[in-house]
């Protein structure tokens, strides 16, 4: 696999830089990083230069569909990866925020009974280079608003690619400028990684997605849970907040007359309490293996008022990307390279 210049660090990179002066490592890095420009673009150096850099360091990523809705404000590419594996990129823009929403596999192994992914199956991780460049694409046609934020919440579970997920962070961080408040990594409950990453001291927010808070249900929703339940999520949960001090949530996709009930409320109330923990209450998104239906609009609005009574912070996530099969549990469908664009009626 030939890298991608976003696999390289700075002394990597300057080995593709041996021949040329010093200052242009500086202009190569300000340029992909900071400018989030593709080689072929940085004109500060030369066109030879430019050229051979393009040559030896290719994109990793090749644009096989393009999608948008949300009048153009939700936008999803399928990207073609060099061994023709698929993988799937959401850009978001907000009033306030413009957010790329990143995979780290393609494909997903946790298999989550209400997500397309993860019954899609599994293909491969993915490379640092090919996270960062999910970001920096992003980043070009957000232009000329700025990307603010990174959630790594696309296909795949990120901390069963650990290594590359940590790296990607750490980059953002200190190659791009990202703070902790603007990088989210969502978990199905890895709780090893979990803790591993408690130690890390990285600058993130991490996000627990829960959905059930009593095993039996879990263990149907999230077949993870079997492995790691609820009481050894819990404990790794503890060790977060205790290393970091930075606050946790937990993602409640809400499924009709499954976890919407008065009893699952009561269960995750008592759940979240002691861990200060935010939820997150997502409206299900419809998947064609998954056939169960996301709760009434006013049975969402009749939970989040029940969990804030219990003494719960609690928000409601303003579903994006549906129409293009773009919103949360819904990446996997890949079509034929073209471009199109829905228009939703005003609500």
């Amino acid at each position: 696999m030939v890298p991608s210049v976003y696999d390289l660090d700075a002394t990597q990179l300057a080995t593709y830089l041996a021949d040329e002066p010093r200052y242009r490592l500086d202009q190569v890095w300000r340029g992909v990083w900071e400018g989030a420009l593709d080689l072929g673009s940085i004109t500060t150096v030369p066109k030879a230069l430019r050229e051979r850099l393009a040559r030896e360091l290719p994109p990793a990523l090749e644009v096989a569909n393009d999608v948008t809705s949300d009048r153009g404000s939700t936008r999803k590419w399928v990207f073609r990866l060099h061994d023709g594996a698929t993988i799937e990129t959401v850009l978001m823009n907000y009033t306030d925020r413009v957010t790329v929403c990143v995979s780290s596999q393609a494909g997903c192994a946790m298999g989550c009974t209400f997500c397309a992914t993860g019954q899609a199956g599994f293909t491969r991780q993915l490379s640092v280079g090919e996270v960062v460049e999910q970001v920096m694409f992003a980043a070009r046609e957000a232009a000329p608003r700025r990307l603010s934020n990174v959630v790594f919440m696309g296909m795949g579970e990120p901390l069963a690619n650990y290594r590359v997920t940590a790296d990607v962070v750490r980059r953002l961080h200190e190659y791009r400028g990202l703070s902790a408040r603007h990088l989210t990594v969502s978990t199905v409950g890895v709780a090893p990684a979990i803790e591993r990453l408690a130690d890390e001291g990285l600058p993130l927010t991490l996000a627990v997605s829960l959905h059930a808070a009593n095993d039996a249900t879990r263990d149907e929703l999230v077949p993870l849970n079997r492995r790691y339940p609820l009481s050894r999520l819990y404990e790794a949960c503890e060790k977060w907040l205790a290393s970091t001090s930075r606050r946790l949530s937990f993602e409640w996709a809400l499924i009709d007359g499954v976890n919407d009930t008065d009893q699952a409320m009561f269960e995750l109330a008592h759940y979240a309490r002691d861990l200060r923990a935010h939820v997150n209450l997502i409206p299900l998104n419809p998947t064609p293996g998954y056939l169960v239906r996301g709760s009434r609009p006013e049975r969402v609005r009749e939970f989040r008022d029940g969990l804030e009574e219990l003494g719960i912070n609690v928000t409601v996530r303003n579903t994006r990307g549906r129409s293009i099969d773009a919103a949360c549990g819904q990446l996997a469908a890949v079509t034929n390279a073209h471009r199109s664009s829905v228009t939703l009626r005003a609500r």
